[in-house]
């Protein structure tokens, strides 16, 4: 998941993001590296975002009530409930397919202090810090970017034009160039048509998700100006047959 906050809020200390890197070029399933990077590499994105977030009336609304998005992502009975076709039915569905849980990210990034962007900050900063991260999988769900490799450097590329978070760039560009010398330029202009999708969309960090459960996925994609990931889609199903 990601100055004029505290210094911990961000950071710029490659030297301390290269042995994280180097361990999640090893294991692209190490988690928790990502959070080293970004720990390391974010520099003023988060506060940024803070700031944005902030000015919204969902911002406002969620600092004023201590809204914690992971809550209703916990929430497995209610979003099975949903009706078929809906984004929080959808995101059920896909957490269940995948095998993960609402809490995967979160205990990725506390298993150690250092790997977590959020420790150690106000707790505005803090909950905006969290709600970015637990909005991950629900980005996949409508993004259409799965979860294998490809997938989440695409994501990743989509986060990045997002969010600006130069740890998540990083990690983004690395992956882009494994992908480019496994696949071909065919995964460059996929993770580059992802750019310019996240470039393209409304900010999704501001949306009210815990409404948005209860909305069809396809209203979701049009609201957000989430279009089909043709280049990904396509290069994907050509690696499958």
């Amino acid at each position: 998941m990601n100055t004029a906050f505290p210094k911990s809020a961000g950071g710029d200390r490659p030297w301390a993001a290269w042995p994280a890197l180097r361990r999640l070029i090893a294991d692209p399933n190490d988690t928790a590296q990502v959070f080293r990077v970004i720990r390391a590499l974010g520099g003023p994105s988060l506060a940024r975002g803070l700031r944005r977030f902030r000015a919204t009336a969902v911002g406002r609304r969620v600092m004023a009530e201590e809204v914690d998005l992971i809550d209703a992502l916990r929430d497995r009975a209610r979003l099975a409930a949903l009706p078929t076709g809906t984004l929080g039915r959808a995101y059920y569905e896909f957490t269940g397919r995948e095998q993960i849980t609402a809490d995967g990210l979160a205990v990725a990034s506390a298993g150690d202090a250092a790997a977590d962007p959020a420790s150690e900050l106000g707790a505005d900063m803090r909950r905006y810090a969290e709600r970015l991260r637990d909005q991950h999988d629900l980005w996949h769900v409508v993004t259409r970017y799965g979860r294998d490799p490809f997938g989440e450097v695409c994501l990743l590329a989509f986060t990045y034009a997002q969010a600006g978070d130069r740890g998540v760039g990083v990690i983004a560009l690395v992956g882009a160039w494994r992908l480019g010398q496994a696949l071909g330029p065919a995964a460059w202009r996929a993770v580059w048509a992802a750019y310019r999708a996240g470039r393209r969309a409304r900010w999704l960090p501001e949306q009210d998700w815990e409404t948005l459960l209860g909305a069809p996925l396809e209203d979701v994609r049009r609201r957000l100006a989430v279009p089909p990931p043709a280049a990904y889609l396509t290069l994907r199903s050509a690696i499958a047959r």
